[in-house]
């Protein structure tokens, strides 16, 4: 099964530059990994992330939405404390709420097209 992800930063604070999306996708993988999913497509901007996922039936999207998002927060501030301003996001990275759209009716690589031309801040 296919997952097309979206996760928007706390208040929409552009807060990623290249080298903090880098290190979230590589965090990114590594959950996908521990819960048997691969991420087939990572990309980003200042306040959000689009993530194309390939998991297990057995994976409700919930709970791996809640480890990508709590494992990436957790490290992306503990690496980063000097370039995120913990006050005014009030102590979180990610927004509580994301998007999330099954691929099954659209061809992957026509999404994994739409997530390469997200761009990448400067």
């Amino acid at each position: 099964m296919h997952v097309h992800l979206v996760f928007v930063t706390k208040y929409r604070r552009g807060v990623f530059d290249d080298e903090m999306l880098t290190r979230c996708e590589k965090i990114m993988r590594k959950v996908c990994e521990d819960f048997e999913a691969e991420l087939k497509e990572f990309n980003g901007e200042r306040d959000h992330v689009h993530l194309l996922i390939n998991y297990p039936p057995k994976i409700a999207v919930s709970k791996l939405v809640n480890s990508l998002k709590g494992v990436s927060a957790r490290r992306i501030r503990q690496e980063f404390t000097g370039r995120i301003n913990r006050a005014t996001m009030h102590g979180h990275l990610w927004s509580p709420s994301y998007f999330s759209a099954s691929c099954g009716g659209a061809p992957l690589a026509i999404v994994r097209q739409y997530i390469e031309q997200q761009k990448r801040p400067l």
